[in-house]
């Protein structure tokens, strides 16, 4: 009888672990939230400006999505790193900023988008500057990271009193 009643209670505490993996039973010590994204694309940008392409890229997914401005969408991180090499130039600075950021209920995936500078030395030598704006999608990883999966931006005038 006691063997009995203890196989109940470990039915009882076991079954509502059944078919979940390892991920869903350790308990997320901080949910992501739409301030998670913001702060993540501080940190991209950051890594974009101190290790050029290879920071830019440390933040995508495998199996990112580019929609470049006026060109194809270029289809995984290895294809997109290859597009990426202006980022190694030191005369070239892309600086963003995002104005706004959401996350799905379920905590696993979100967007960002805002606005960028692109400063670079054109055919004469001087620096140009151009402006545009960007959307960015993210995903939450399995090993609990968040990368790009989708990334897009195109050009526009100059902001009205930049």
């Amino acid at each position: 009888m006691n063997t009995w009643l203890s196989a109940i209670l470990l039915a009882i505490v076991i079954s509502p672990l059944v078919g979940r993996s390892p991920l869903t039973l350790a308990a997320d010590p901080k949910p992501a939230t739409a301030e998670t994204l913001r702060e993540l694309e501080g940190e991209f940008m950051k890594e974009a400006l101190s290790h050029g392409s290879q920071g830019f890229m440390s933040y995508y997914a495998e199996d990112a999505v580019e929609l470049p401005n006026g060109a194809h969408a270029i289809q995984g991180k290895a294809n997109i790193a290859k597009t990426m090499g202006f980022l190694d130039n030191k005369d070239n600075q892309l600086t963003w900023k995002p104005i706004y950021a959401d996350i799905s209920g379920s905590g696993d995936l979100g967007y960002t988008y805002g606005t960028f500078e692109f400063r670079y030395r054109d055919k004469d030598g001087k620096v140009a500057v151009s402006h545009g704006k960007y959307t960015s999608i993210w995903k939450k990883q399995k090993d609990g990271s968040w990368k790009v999966v989708l990334d897009m931006g195109n050009e526009n005038p100059e902001p009205v009193g930049a």
